[in-house]
């Protein structure tokens, strides 16, 4: 089994539904993908055990770091920002270098990152998630 570099992994956007995907460039990291359902107790006063069944689960919110370009039109920071004012749900592609992607709808926030002597200027875009993370596997 061989590891995988992240390395060219990607973060794109939908403007329209059946729209392509545009790639917004300079992503920095990537928050983890998923969640863990919330434990519903369901133990009886017969039970000897606590005893639980799995209920919904909470995918918080996705904190994605850029970093920052602000030059034209295009750039990271003015696209995202576009989308937050426009106060729309888009949808949102993560995709791997071995061609696995994530895809969900999300509102996006955009926040400037703390500013320190000798570093470079990051943002972070903080998507609300409103449907499930739909994962595609690779193609061979």
């Amino acid at each position: 089994m061989a590891g995988l570099l992240t390395k060219d992994t990607t973060l794109s956007y939908k403007a329209t539904s059946g729209g392509s995907f545009t790639e917004i460039e300079h992503l920095m990291e990537v928050p983890e993908l998923g969640g863990d359902p919330e434990k519903v107790d369901v133990t009886t006063l017969a039970s000897s055990v606590k005893q639980y069944i799995p209920g919904i689960r909470d995918l918080g919110d996705l904190a994605f770091k850029f970093l920052y370009d602000n030059e034209t039109s295009g750039s990271n920071y003015r696209v995202l920002r576009g989308l937050q004012d426009a106060g729309k749900v888009v949808t949102f592609k993560v995709e791997y270098p071995d061609g696995t992607g994530h895809e969900f709808d999300a509102y996006v926030n955009v926040k400037m990152d703390s500013a320190a002597v000798n570093a470079a200027m990051t943002f972070t875009a903080s998507m609300s998630l409103q449907s499930d993370i739909t994962v595609t596997n690779p193609t061979p």
